[in-house]
């Protein structure tokens, strides 16, 4: 292990803010991990950090900062129905997406391109045109760092919600995520629901080839939803009947056309971080009731929103929200919101956490005073009270 003092963090967070570790220890070898408990322990206040992708930093964390930068890709079974692989923390994500690809393991190429590591992508349940993270996801081994013990947790024990985990908020402090193990499903079949995606030309074409050249009631049923529009409750169904046969009609798209699709749209659409300093998307899509939408579209015909299963909620597009609520494109001192996505917070240059504090606080006020619904961050701030808490439940030894 490294092990650093007054350490600046300033290019260890993809917003480009100032940050001052007291304390930096870099871990680059899981052999290293029961040494490193007894260190944590020693701390009152621990903090992991992984690509920097999803944290507001303060100017000065006291403590111990954990950087977290263990490599190793390895595929650790193989059967008629699945892949199952394991990777490292430190291995950067969309990496690690790429490796699948060449490597024949598909049904992660939604997820291309999401700044960040393998370790942080369960913290936040990442997600992205149409696959959640919770989808793919088999186990994971973490460290408690105040028992100094490794645990295995299946998806249950980690509490995976909407961009959300019990390793988000519950337990600041306390875990590190050693390695992640994903369930990658034979045979594979795209996932085409989201708008933008299916929309894309290259997709466009290989969808309408697919369907044009095809035969047989599975195509028949494929032409039904793309003459419907593709709509992302029907297609879901469709994929999940027992016994669907949704993949044959899609064989003129591969992974890597859904891959290569994914990363353009999110390069056209999303500021680089190495540019412009900026987390993705700042605030989550606000979940609500059928009647409140209702009544929200009654007022405002444009709203954008999506049913949720079951009917009864639906999640409202904060970016949406946020430019109607005069956002888009605007700046605050040194920060703003981009211009040609509002949901995503930039640093222009020189800027604080206590500017991207502030700014957050006027757009959930302005948002807030025009539609009466309330925004919540994406990104965890962080300062020097970013300590271990209280116990996990229901979790199991290894």
């Amino acid at each position: 292990m490294l092990q650093t003092v007054q350490q600046d963090l300033t290019a260890c967070n993809t917003l480009g803010l100032p940050s001052l570790a007291t304390t930096l220890l870099r871990l680059r070898s899981p052999d290293q991990l029961p040494a490193l408990c007894a260190l944590a322990q020693a701390h009152r206040c621990v903090f992991v950090l992984g690509g920097g992708s999803n944290v507001v930093l303060g100017p000065r964390l006291e403590g111990l900062v954990i950087k977290v930068e263990t490599r190793g890709i390895r595929l650790l079974e193989e059967t008629d129905t699945a892949w199952i692989v394991e990777a490292q923390a430190g291995e950067v994500w969309h990496d690690f997406v790429t490796h699948c690809l060449d490597q024949g393991w598909f049904g992660l190429e939604n997820l291309a391109l999401i700044p960040g590591t393998v370790g942080a992508a369960p913290v936040q349940n990442i997600g992205a045109y149409g696959v959640e993270l919770d989808q793919r996801f088999h186990s994971l081994v973490a460290w408690d760092l105040r028992a100094g013990r490794a645990i295995e947790m299946a998806a249950p024990d980690c509490g995976f919600a909407y961009r959300d985990s019990v390793f988000k908020y519950a337990e600041p402090g306390r875990w590190l995520i050693a390695a992640v193990r994903f369930r990658l499903p034979r045979p594979w079949q795209p996932v085409v629901t989201y708008p933008d995606l299916r929309q894309h030309p290259a997709v466009r074409a290989l969808l309408t080839s697919a369907t044009d050249e095809g035969a047989g009631a599975g195509n028949d049923a494929l032409a039904s939803l793309r003459t419907a529009g593709f709509g992302a409750e029907s297609m879901r169904k469709a994929a999940e009947r027992p016994g669907a046969n949704i993949g044959a009609p899609f064989s003129g798209v591969s992974p890597r056309a859904i891959y290569e699709a994914v990363c353009e749209i999110r390069r056209r659409k999303l500021p680089d971080p190495a540019i412009l300093g900026n987390a993705g998307s700042f605030f989550k899509n606000p979940v609500v009731t059928a009647a409140s939408r209702d009544a929200l579209l009654a007022r405002y015909p444009g709203l954008v929103s999506y049913a949720q299963p079951g009917g009864s909620h639906y999640k409202l597009a904060a970016g949406w929200l946020i430019e109607q609520a005069g956002w888009k494109g605007r700046r605050l001192g040194q920060v703003g919101t981009h211009d040609r996505q509002a949901l995503v917070v930039v640093n222009h240059g020189g800027a604080q956490a206590e500017d991207i504090v502030r700014l957050a606080h006027a757009i959930k006020s302005d948002v807030r005073a025009r539609f009466g619904v309330e925004l919540e961050q994406e990104p965890v701030q962080v300062d020097s009270t970013s300590c271990m808490s209280k116990s996990p439940k229901s979790l199991r030894a290894r």
